[in-house]
């Protein structure tokens, strides 16, 4: 063999793992296998909320990015909650539950709240350590979008309209 068949050969296999990483990198993640405590106390696994699209979004009091989004989540949420969509916010393991109800309250936050208390949460889902995280799940469980810091409010909101049964019609 010749050195440009060799130099050829080479490119083509460094092509083909490329190829093969891209595809595996872009294949759908699923949702971990995760059981949750809301706020209130009450357990929930993720698995409940199969079904539905759902935006898990990682967050924490002292984030001021997080509890600047709030809002347009809430209006997010209070639009698309009748139609099937689900929001579980997770406020980080180093949050006092205290400050995270107190924010709660002080935000009227309408969807749901869960504490990482053991950190089991952040770590099914890739070891988060930046706030806002967020993953959004499509109502089969695949993560269909994951995003670190501000969220384009349009294009997750047509994100999620793509995973929602469209609207009944309107009688006439």
């Amino acid at each position: 063999m010749n050195r440009r068949s060799l130099t050829l050969g080479g490119f083509f296999v460094l092509l083909l793992l490329g190829a093969l990483a891209y595809l595996w990198s872009t294949s759908a993640a699923r949702a971990p296998e995760l059981q949750l405590s809301l706020l209130d106390g009450s357990p929930m696994p993720l698995a409940a909320l199969q079904g539905k699209p759902v935006l898990v979004t990682f967050w924490a009091t002292t984030c001021t990015t997080c509890v600047s989004e709030m809002p347009h989540l809430v209006e997010l949420y209070r639009e698309l909650k009748p139609r099937g969509f689900e929001i579980l916010a997770v406020a980080m393991p180093y949050d006092p539950p205290a400050d995270v109800a107190a924010l709660v309250r002080a935000r009227q936050l309408p969807y749901l709240i869960a504490l990482d208390h053991d950190g089991s949460a952040t770590r099914a889902f890739g070891d988060v350590r930046i706030t806002p995280t967020s993953f959004l799940l499509s109502p089969d469980g695949a993560i269909v979008r994951r995003a670190q810091g501000r969220m384009d409010m349009a294009e997750l909101r047509a994100q999620i309209l793509s995973l929602l049964p469209a609207p009944p019609l309107a009688r006439l």
